[in-house]
Protein backbone atom coordinates (compact mmCIF):
# COMPACT_ATOMS: atom_id res chain seq x y z
CA UNK A 1 0.00 0.00 0.00
CA UNK A 2 0.99 3.67 -0.85
CA UNK A 3 0.79 6.27 1.42
CA UNK A 4 1.44 9.09 -0.72
CA UNK A 5 -0.82 11.85 -1.70
CA UNK A 6 -1.96 12.28 -5.06
CA UNK A 7 0.12 15.19 -6.60
CA UNK A 8 -1.78 19.05 -5.96
CA UNK A 9 -1.02 21.35 -8.86
CA UNK A 10 -1.54 25.02 -8.39
CA UNK A 11 -3.95 26.29 -11.37
CA UNK A 12 -4.33 29.42 -12.86
CA UNK A 13 -7.75 29.82 -10.72
CA UNK A 14 -5.78 29.57 -7.80
CA UNK A 15 -3.12 31.79 -7.79
CA UNK A 16 -5.66 34.58 -9.68
CA UNK A 17 -7.72 34.10 -6.28
CA UNK A 18 -4.96 34.37 -4.07
CA UNK A 19 -3.81 37.62 -6.04
CA UNK A 20 -6.98 38.64 -5.83
CA UNK A 21 -7.47 38.55 -2.15
CA UNK A 22 -3.52 39.91 -1.85
CA UNK A 23 -4.77 42.72 -3.36
CA UNK A 24 -7.93 43.67 -1.34
CA UNK A 25 -5.85 43.35 1.72
CA UNK A 26 -3.56 45.71 0.62
CA UNK A 27 -6.55 48.42 -0.22
CA UNK A 28 -8.07 47.84 3.57
CA UNK A 29 -4.77 48.13 5.38
CA UNK A 30 -3.59 51.60 2.82
CA UNK A 31 -7.67 53.10 3.34
CA UNK A 32 -7.63 52.37 6.96
CA UNK A 33 -4.26 54.03 7.35
CA UNK A 34 -5.21 56.91 5.28
CA UNK A 35 -8.77 57.85 6.36
CA UNK A 36 -8.52 56.12 9.73
CA UNK A 37 -10.46 53.15 11.61
CA UNK A 38 -13.37 55.75 12.42
CA UNK A 39 -13.92 56.72 8.29
CA UNK A 40 -14.22 53.46 7.15
CA UNK A 41 -16.35 52.45 4.57
CA UNK A 42 -18.97 49.98 5.67
CA UNK A 43 -22.02 48.48 3.59
CA UNK A 44 -24.21 50.39 6.18
CA UNK A 45 -22.13 53.65 5.34
CA UNK A 46 -22.77 52.96 1.32
CA UNK A 47 -26.36 52.35 2.19
CA UNK A 48 -26.98 55.39 4.04
CA UNK A 49 -24.83 57.48 1.54
CA UNK A 50 -27.09 55.97 -1.31
CA UNK A 51 -30.22 56.71 0.81
CA UNK A 52 -29.35 61.09 1.27
CA UNK A 53 -28.60 60.74 -2.17
CA UNK A 54 -32.12 59.39 -3.41
CA UNK A 55 -33.42 61.43 -1.03
CA UNK A 56 -31.89 64.80 -2.21
CA UNK A 57 -32.98 64.06 -6.23
CA UNK A 58 -36.47 63.54 -4.95
CA UNK A 59 -36.03 67.09 -3.26
CA UNK A 60 -34.59 68.58 -6.50
CA UNK A 61 -37.20 66.65 -8.51
CA UNK A 62 -39.97 67.99 -6.39
CA UNK A 63 -38.21 71.60 -6.80
CA UNK A 64 -38.24 71.07 -10.80
CA UNK A 65 -42.20 69.97 -10.79
CA UNK A 66 -42.78 72.74 -8.95
CA UNK A 67 -41.15 75.59 -10.90
CA UNK A 68 -42.46 74.02 -13.84
CA UNK A 69 -45.95 73.52 -12.29
CA UNK A 70 -46.19 77.60 -11.78
CA UNK A 71 -44.05 78.41 -15.12
CA UNK A 72 -46.80 76.49 -16.60
CA UNK A 73 -49.57 78.18 -14.66
CA UNK A 74 -48.00 81.64 -15.22
CA UNK A 75 -48.37 80.76 -19.52
CA UNK A 76 -51.96 79.45 -18.58
CA UNK A 77 -52.78 82.83 -16.68
CA UNK A 78 -51.22 85.20 -19.30
CA UNK A 79 -53.32 83.92 -22.69
CA UNK A 80 -56.49 84.59 -20.79
CA UNK A 81 -58.19 87.42 -22.34
CA UNK A 82 -58.85 90.47 -20.25
CA UNK A 83 -62.79 91.26 -19.96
Amino acid sequence: MSSSAPHQTIGLTTISRTVASLAVGVVHTVERAVVGPTRMRTARGNAWEAICADRARADQRAALDQLVAELAAARVRDRQPVS
